[in-house]
């Protein structure tokens, strides 16, 4: 059995553990930190399968295919956590998405990058990080418009939701167009993918896709039923249980894909990779959340702590500044790790 085959079977042999210890009624803590594991495995297994199948498509759609994918965990625990009225979760698991990939993934692979290559210098093109920077400052705008409006006290306090979901409508539209318009010019005159000698069958990695999207669904509603008395036994708040640990084991894919591709050289697609997974976050994840949750009774909104909506607005900022002219050193990637790095403290002492 090959080492991917292995990895895959242990992947779902912890899911089907984090069913039992859900279903049995087993510690809240065991079965937090099981589908935890699980979480992160599962967004593994879709990141693998979604690079054979992207290798048929080229590098964009790859990029695109696995950010896309690789945000489903994400998805099901913040649909979860709004259906069991657990807003601070998926209010904080969005942002903390954001976060860790805007600063810590690509920080890490900005680093290794710029570290492996003989220059000392990661170099990419310069379109995406520039266009993904301009849909970050829309999303992040709109976001710090409506904090604003919501606190000065000028009657708008009433109409948040309504505010949000046409907010919401207007990012989608914007992202859409930028998506459609970005595949055509990235495909354009670029054949299939490099096929590596690693890579799983096609129609394998379909069914791989399918398996994993399914337990992705359930893993995470366990993983949500179990974070209210696990984080009480632990003594550590749901705003750093969403910020750090829930975005961190969401975003698995991203967390190895990137770095992995950054230290092959592979600079272009590492920065696809995780410039489209926070391009998708902030302009469509977000917003059509935003816009279901209409059908729930736990409303989702862009209307943020001031902190946060301030951290949004300096992370964007530092993103489009280190990434705006396609090279990165390795301090300008050390220097984003550093910001997560203090955002995560400022949570863990709230």
């Amino acid at each position: 059995m090959t080492k991917p085959a292995l990895a895959t079977t242990g992947v779902f042999a912890l899911v089907v553990a984090g069913g039992v210890l859900h279903y049995s009624g087993a510690s809240a803590v065991a079965t937090f930190v099981v589908t935890g594991i699980a979480l992160g495995g599962v967004a593994w297994t879709i990141g693998m399968a979604t690079e054979a199948v992207g290798t048929r498509f080229g590098p964009a759609v790859t990029g695109a295919l696995q950010s896309t994918l690789g945000n489903l965990p994400e998805l099901f625990i913040v649909l979860f956590a709004l259906a069991k009225g657990e807003l601070v979760v998926a209010q904080f698991s969005i942002l903390g998405s954001i976060f860790a990939n805007a600063l810590l993934v690509l920080g890490i692979a900005l680093t290794v990058g710029a570290s492996k290559d003989s220059s000392g210098v990661m170099r990419f093109g310069k379109r995406l990080p520039n266009d993904t920077a301009t849909l970050l400052l829309l999303a992040v705008f709109i976001i710090a418009l409506l904090g604003i409006s919501d606190h000065a006290g000028i009657g708008t306090s009433d109409h948040i939701v309504t505010i949000s979901a046409i907010g919401a409508i207007l990012l989608l539209f914007v992202y859409v167009v930028w998506f459609q318009a970005y595949l055509r010019a990235e495909t354009n005159g670029h054949g299939p993918g490099e096929q590596t000698h690693d890579a799983l069958p096609f129609r394998r990695a379909l069914w791989l896709l399918a398996a994993s999207g399914v337990a992705a669904a359930f893993v995470s509603e366990w993983f949500v039923d179990a974070i209210d008395p696990a984080v009480r036994a632990l003594g550590i708040s749901k705003a750093f249980t969403g910020l750090v640990i829930v975005a961190i084991v969401g975003n698995a894919v991203e967390n190895v894909v990137a770095v992995q591709l950054a230290a092959k050289g592979k600079h272009d697609l590492a920065i696809s990779v995780v410039k489209n997974s926070v391009a998708q976050i902030a302009c469509f994840l977000w917003p059509v959340l935003v816009l279901v949750s209409l059908t729930f009774s736990t409303r989702l909104t862009f209307v943020i702590p001031s902190v946060f909506a301030g951290a949004l607005v300096l992370m964007a900022l530092a993103v489009w500044q280190i990434t705006g002219d396609g090279e990165a050193a390795p301090f300008e990637g050390l220097a984003l790790v550093a910001l997560y790095a203090v955002l995560a403290t400022i949570v863990w002492f709230e």
